[in-house]
């Protein structure tokens, strides 16, 4: 007798995805070397990747990911090729075009699994999410690639999206919805961008310092100004609060 799959039954997308992540391992510890500690970064990487998806997956009761998810999943794992061969260049030189590659396929499939979710009608919180996270911890790990020749300053590129997550810990006001903004896009885009220009070694290294700093000034306004927006949409729901539990006021007449 067959049973069908319930919500409750383990998803197994994640753990393929997992199998693939160490064959990605595998060839580029063999084709390109890997450093111990690059191959260990990949291996951990992985493991934490699919464990808070298959996580994320039982949470929203769902057992298989999707088409829009699976295309996230496999930027994740292209992610996971570009940790390990940034963590082995700490020490030993890599293949550039290899790393440019990889990277450049990654960022080249944002979008896609939106456009994907989109025609198909899957779009779901927990695919929004997984997309967001693999975008800021590709841009942190290149950020990280350009700090170990521009100057460790570049890594804020990649910390400020976790630095803003620590913050709202402390401030419950910064988990609040913001508005959609083009500009905020634009900036994300741009970001990627100069990390892949950079990374591919393209720019001479006055330019690329001065395009990292770009960056990161529009960086530092696009998360200024949300959390700007955030403060005074705050204060307003503050106000608004405090006027619907302040009893009205009866005007008494002398007689």
């Amino acid at each position: 007798m067959t049973l069908a799959a319930t919500p409750s039954a383990p998803p197994r997308g994640p753990m393929t995805g997992l199998a693939v992540q160490l064959a990605l391992l595998a060839v580029l510890a063999v084709a390109l070397g890997l450093t111990p500690a690059g191959l260990a970064a990949g291996v951990i990487y992985g493991l934490v990747l699919c464990t808070l998806l298959a996580a994320g997956l039982i949470r929203a009761g769902r057992t298989r990911m999707g088409a829009a998810n699976v295309v996230t999943f496999s930027r994740a794992i292209l992610v996971g090729g570009v940790t390990a061969l940034v963590v082995t260049s700490f020490s030993h030189d890599i293949s550039i075009p290899a790393l440019v590659t990889i990277a450049g396929v990654a960022l080249a499939l944002d979008g896609v699994d939106g456009q994907v979710a989109r025609r198909t009608g899957t779009t779901s919180a927990l695919g929004a999410r997984f997309d967001m996270e693999i975008d800021a911890f590709l841009i942190l790990v290149l950020s990280v690639y350009a700090g170990d020749r521009f100057g460790w300053w570049t890594v804020a590129l990649g910390a400020y999206r976790y630095l803003f997550v620590a913050a709202s810990w402390a401030l419950p006001w910064l988990n609040a919805a913001l508005p959609p903004r083009f500009s905020r896009k634009v900036v994300a885009a741009l970001q990627g961008i100069v990390l892949a220009l950079v990374t591919a070694g393209l720019l001479p290294h006055y330019a690329a310092l001065a395009a990292l700093a770009l960056a990161l000034a529009t960086l530092t306004w696009s998360f200024g100004r949300d959390a700007s927006w955030l403060y005074k949409a705050s204060r307003s729901r503050a106000a608004a609060r405090e006027r619907s539990s302040t009893p009205p006021r009866h005007t008494v007449l002398a007689s």
